[in-house]
């Protein structure tokens, strides 16, 4: 915008004023002083009515000039302009600290926000299975159906993005304590480290731009609550608020997928991608030529009852998912294991269906007889430890539970009823054992975009 029409010198007349405000079309003229500092303001209103007083063309400016007049600054809020354009307003001067004018908005000329640097945020929730373990792992439902029943709770992954103006690569993990730097994409593709995990997706993703990363979780690692997965999400809807075209919930799944899966060759099912890009109760059902994910509209009271009568346990070991699986994959080939998973399968459906109809009796002793099921499909799945913590808590007032996740470490989820919770809460105690109160999340993995002028005190993430 020209500004000179508005403009004009606080010693000029009257007529110099009428000629500015025909030039500019806007019904005002602004009075400078020898600084250029904005002293006043007239309208052609005001010219008018200082000429029927008496004065002539050629009399002063000032004579009719308001100085107390409403303008505005750069960071006023836009909600303000509209308020007071839609008021008698008609133009609002913007100035700057120096009372210079830089800007002058209208009803036809108001300023919007512009673009502005953001950063991504994102978080994705950790899952709790129920049964069909190991029916989502390809070498099985290649020859069989393979149906999973599964939630996700209040445990997070968390994970923040920051588009640098190099190429530089800057990676903090706070739940592996670590952070690393690279000069740019190419040094970061050689990395061995820690970082395996993150550097295969960045390697899938493939960002044209330098980054920071920070990321954390409310969950220990190798928890068996399928964190890998988790953490994969949560990264992949950081990097997807920068696209045009988004990934969709299957296309985020996927990548985690290949991520994972094909990249680190680290043995394992379907499951955990698509519960926590989803959220909620799922049903998942697999096949080769398709997956399928079927949300469980469940009853509101049955859910919150449901929630009042899982407890999830920290066994405070261990495990290595992958390892856990190859040797399942191992068990796999012999008969008796496949009619195992099959059972485990049926029983999935069974489950379902004491879900949707609020048996909820039921679904814990089904829990019981799914975790029966699954620690036969191969040796690494329990131990003398994690029998004796089962065992220990079935005889203190758990209907039915099992071990989330492979096996081998990690939780437990127990099912109690109300009379006997507390009965189970001090045997857990008793034992060193922790509780991790959760509720359950509808959401699945959320990713968001924030403008950095809003929530950094400076330009530095890390």
């Amino acid at each position: 915008m020209n500004l000179d029409p508005f403009i004009i010198s606080e010693n000029s007349s009257l007529r110099d004023a009428l000629l500015k405000i025909e030039s500019n079309h806007h019904g005002i003229i602004l009075l400078a002083n020898e600084s250029n500092s904005i002293v006043g303001l007239a309208t052609d209103g005001d010219i008018r009515r200082e000429l029927l007083k008496g004065s002539n063309l050629d009399s002063p400016i000032l004579h009719c000039a308001n100085r107390n007049f409403v303008w505005a600054n750069a960071e006023t809020p836009r909600e303000n302009l509209l308020k007071q354009l839609d008021s008698k307003i008609r133009v609002i001067p913007l100035l700057d600290a120096d009372r210079k004018l830089i800007s002058v908005v209208s009803r036809d000329e108001i300023p919007i926000q512009q673009e502005v640097r953001v950063y991504a945020r994102a978080r994705a929730p950790v899952r709790i299975s129920f049964g069909g373990g190991g029916s989502d792992l390809t070498h099985y439902f290649t020859d069989y159906r393979g149906a999973v029943i599964n939630t996700t709770i209040s445990l997070y992954s968390h994970a923040t993005l920051k588009i640098r103006d190099d190429w530089r690569i800057i990676i903090k993990s706070a739940d592996l304590k670590e952070t690393i730097e690279f000069q740019d994409f190419d040094s970061f593709k050689s990395y061995q480290g820690k970082f395996r995990l993150i550097q295969a997706l960045i390697k899938i993703i493939k960002p044209d731009f330098g980054f920071e990363l920070y990321l954390h979780s409310d969950f220990p690692m190798n928890s068996g609550l399928g964190g890998s997965a988790v953490i994969s999400a949560a990264v992949i809807g950081c990097f997807n608020q920068f696209r045009q075209d988004k990934w969709d919930q299957h296309e985020i799944a996927e990548l985690a997928f290949q991520a994972e899966r094909l990249q680190l060759s680290i043995s394992g099912g379907w499951q955990d991608q698509y519960a926590t890009v989803f959220g909620g109760f799922n049903f998942m059902e697999f096949e080769m030529e398709q997956n399928i994910v079927h949300p469980l509209r469940i009853a509101h009271d049955t859910l919150i009852e449901l929630e009042e009568s899982l407890i999830l346990c920290d066994t405070a070991t261990t495990h290595d998912s992958g390892d856990v699986h190859d040797d399942q994959k191992k068990q796999m080939a012999t008969d008796e294991i496949k009619k195992q998973v099959q059972a485990n399968v049926e029983l999935t459906y069974q489950m379902r269906n004491d879900l949707l109809r609020g048996r909820l009796l039921q679904f814990g002793q089904s829990l019981h007889k799914a975790w029966e099921i699954k620690r036969k499909l191969g040796s690494k799945i329990s131990n003398s430890a994690l029998d004796s913590i089962y065992d220990g808590a079935r005889k203190n007032g758990a209907i039915g539970g099992k071990l989330l996740g492979a096996g081998g470490g990690g939780f437990f989820l127990f099912y109690v009823t109300p009379d006997s919770r507390y009965e189970l809460l001090d045997w857990l105690q008793a034992n060193s054992l922790n509780y991790k109160p959760f509720l359950f999340d509808q959401h699945g993995l959320q990713a968001w975009t924030v403008r950095e002028t809003r929530n950094f005190k400076d330009s530095s993430l890390l």
